[in-house]
């Protein structure tokens, strides 16, 4: 029952947004946006500007990039676009997560807003106030052109509101440098009207200067990385002027220009790695910092956000049930990533990792595992117990005994609400009036204890788009492909090892220090575990050119579907590594195609090679 309204939600949600999506380049009647109503009062005019800000689309977990798309996650759902984006059930016809007119649409109303701003009286809006208006203005066009690359690479650059009378057909794509520039250049404009720290909580969620410094060093490792730097695959994509739209040659020097973007952000001083001492920890505890930095109201890691975000949908798709619908599910992939407490791979002989029996004894840290639980997950690092849900591991979002009782079937029941994901479990793919789980595993980040899913009760708190530990990564990938030497590469990367409770890299792996292919899957392995479920796996591989590799699209869970035969916990059969999935892969995915719609509409407009 539940599962059938859930469709049915998801199909609702769907259909309205594709009906309420506006048609491209927002051919709104001008005397509409620009009504003098609108420009008379400060409560108008910044209602329009909080609305561009609505144009922002959150990766909460229903969107591709965070759930599904690559090999972190998968969704239980069979007929969801992201399960059929990866069986290669799609086209321009169908162009799922056609994010286009949406950013289109913000463009456009952030040209509108700064052209009319001026109008609102001054002694309703000061002069400096509608100044960081139109900077902020400036941040979220360049935002939304920066996404729409990410997503199709170059897009048609306006550098106005178009009016009726305008003919869409005499607009092509411009080269991906020039939208690269583009970017860079309103993110200038838009750093220089705006601090680099805002003195009143009031102001949270809205860009700054790093924000802005932030999203060219993301575009630049964009840039530097392989799908961006000299992709033969792209030497016949051009359009039909015969004008070139991806770089032609490989430039070594766009990673220097990577690393110094990303330094320039850490060198603002204004960000720093959240730990639990800064929410009132007197100990330093890397489970609670890892976990906490996304609880937590504001912290100094957070480089831009949207602030107040209801975490209801997610929790729910993420939880296991019978509270939560287990529809966004971890893989075995990513649980394998992760390290052990001794900051070795599972594959290091020296790591001490046995994926067979049961543990028999609880871990030495109260975040660890508990005794009775599989070894496999014995003596993991701290972020493996904050961000993946496990068989037996106790439910997070259910505050008192009786909420965690519900989790557990009658031979259970202890005050731990230990998550049943065997066969006949309550969250079993057996049990009915949930979504049932595919791999055995549910996604745990971003979950919080304080969150009561049994009662759809869920807290207020930032969702964060974009965080000071990214841009470390950022920084050392960089600097490792041009100088993988440099002191640096170790200094900032240990920085997150150590918020994580792990050992330095050249204490664990001193050969890596220096060698540039050996640190460059470290430095990605870091990605892979940090920014899980973040967005950063699926683009990570995209810029790189990875997402296509055989191990990257073999999807891998745990025996789910084997009866249990009533053993419970003490089943041993479930934790065979199982296939999921063999996913399909063409190269052309790369890039997402440009929907039918739009090339009807715009016929200088030239598709996606291979679409």
């Amino acid at each position: 029952m539940k599962k059938n309204i859930l469709i049915m939600v998801v199909g609702i949600c769907v259909l309205s947004a594709c009906l309420s999506s506006c048609n491209y380049l927002n051919k709104k009647p001008d005397n509409l946006l620009t009504s003098d109503l609108i420009w008379s009062t400060r409560a108008n005019a910044e209602s329009y500007l909080y609305n561009i800000y609505g144009y922002i689309v959150e990766t909460d977990g229903g969107d591709y990039s965070a759930m599904g798309a690559s090999d972190e996650s998968s969704v239980s759902i069979p007929g969801t676009n992201v399960r059929q984006m990866v069986v290669g059930n799609w086209s321009p016809v169908n162009a799922y997560f056609d994010h286009w007119d949406n950013y289109y649409t913000g463009i456009r109303s952030s040209f509108i807003f700064e052209a009319n701003i001026d109008k609102v009286p001054s002694s309703q809006l000061s002069v400096s106030l509608k100044n960081q208006y139109k900077a902020e203005a400036r941040f979220l066009r360049g935002w939304f052109y920066w996404q729409l690359m990410k997503q199709y690479g170059p897009v048609v650059k306006i550098t106005e509101a178009l009016s009726l009378n305008d003919d869409f057909n005499k607009y092509p794509r411009a080269s991906f440098d020039e939208c690269k520039d583009y970017v860079n250049q309103l993110m200038d404009q838009a750093a220089s009207g705006l601090p680099a720290q805002w003195p009143s909580t009031s102001n949270y969620g809205r860009p700054t200067k790093g924000a802005c410094l932030a999203v060219k060093a993301q575009l630049a490792l964009l840039a530097a990385s392989p799908l961006w730097n000299g992709n033969p695959s792209f030497a016949s994509f051009k359009n039909q002027d015969g004008t070139p739209l991806a770089p032609t040659a490989f430039d070594a020097g766009k990673w220097k220009i990577a690393a110094d973007a990303a330094k320039a952000v850490i060198d603002l001083g204004a960000y720093k790695l959240f730990t639990n001492l800064d929410n009132g920890g007197t100990q330093f505890d890397p489970y609670l910092s890892v976990r906490d930095l996304f609880l937590t109201n504001w912290n100094n890691e957070i480089i831009f956000s949207r602030n107040s975000w209801s975490y209801w949908g997610y929790t729910k798709c993420v939880s296991p049930g019978p509270g939560g619908y287990s529809m966004y599910n971890a893989t075995q992939n990513v649980v394998d990533a992760f390290y052990m407490n001794n900051g070795r791979t599972i594959d290091d002989p020296r790591s001490g990792y046995t994926a067979t029996s049961f543990a028999q004894s609880n871990g030495a840290k109260y975040w660890e595992h508990s005794k009775g639980q599989w070894n496999m997950y014995a003596n993991r690092e701290p972020r493996f117990y904050a961000y993946i849900q496990y068989n037996g591991r106790p439910v997070l979002p259910a505050p008192t005994v009786d909420d965690k009782n519900y989790y557990s079937s009658d031979a259970n029941i202890d005050g731990t609400g230990r998550v049943e994901f065997y066969y006949n479990g309550k969250a079993g793919a057996k049990a009915s009036g949930a979504s049932n789980n595919i791999t055995g595993y549910d996604v745990l980040k971003n979950v919080s204890p304080a969150d009561n899913i049994r009662q759809d009760a869920t807290n207020y708190r930032p969702f964060i788009l974009m965080r000071y530990a990214e841009i470390l990564l950022d920084y050392v990938e960089a600097l490792n492909e041009y100088d993988p030497s440099n002191s640096n590469i170790v200094l900032y990367l240990d920085q997150i090892r150590t918020r994580a409770g792990l050992p330095g890299i050249e204490t664990v792996y001193p050969e890596a220090v220096g060698n540039k292919d050996l640190m460059r899957k470290y430095i990605l392995r870091e990605r892979q575990v940090e920014l899980c479920f973040e967005s950063d796996r699926y683009f990570t591989l995209v810029r790189r050119l990875l997402l296509g590799a055989d191990e990257n699209q073999t999807i891998y869970g745990l025996n789910v579907n084997t009866d249990d035969q009533g053993q419970g916990f003490a089943f041993t059969g479930l934790y065979t590594k199982t296939l999921f999935q063999k996913r399909v892969w063409n190269n052309k995915m790369y890039l997402f195609p440009i929907s039918q719609y739009q090339l009807d509409r715009d016929r200088a407009l030239v598709q996606n090679p291979g679409w």
